[in-house]
């Protein structure tokens, strides 16, 4: 998938939630487009949290971020007691983990045929 092949407004609603997680220091950020491999959304953007506390930071201000910015959040799981929340705005998907449920639900091994998007050409568009 070329950048300039992405939907430039949905473009921009990736970058917003990029700036809301590099704002609060998610670690390990990655993007992969899976949109021609699920039903379900184009692109999943994965992070890890530290700590219980700063998963709830991420999620509050990728919520925050949504809501300023006009972007539809579909649904969430946001109990972050699990380790793991989701926050589901439609074309894309934002899964943001501890690092030790990361390394057990492998969500970039399952999508390993989708196609990484690297973060500072995503940035640079």
């Amino acid at each position: 998938m070329e950048l300039k092949d992405i939907n430039p407004k949905t473009l921009n609603q990736i970058k917003e939630c990029l700036n809301a997680l590099n704002e609060k220091k998610a670690d390990d950020i990655k993007i992969l487009y899976i949109g021609e491999k699920s039903s379900v959304t184009d692109y999943m953007i994965i992070a890890t949290a530290t700590s219980h506390p700063h998963l709830k930071a991420l999620s509050v201000n990728l919520q925050k971020t949504l809501k300023a910015a006009g972007i539809q959040m579909i649904g969430a799981d946001t109990d972050e007691g699990s380790g793991w929340i989701v926050v589901d705005a439609f074309d894309f998907m934002m899964h943001i983990f501890l690092k030790e449920e990361r390394g057990i639900y492998r969500l970039e091994s399952l999508w390993n045929d989708g196609e990484t998007i690297e973060i500072d050409e995503l940035v640079a568009v």
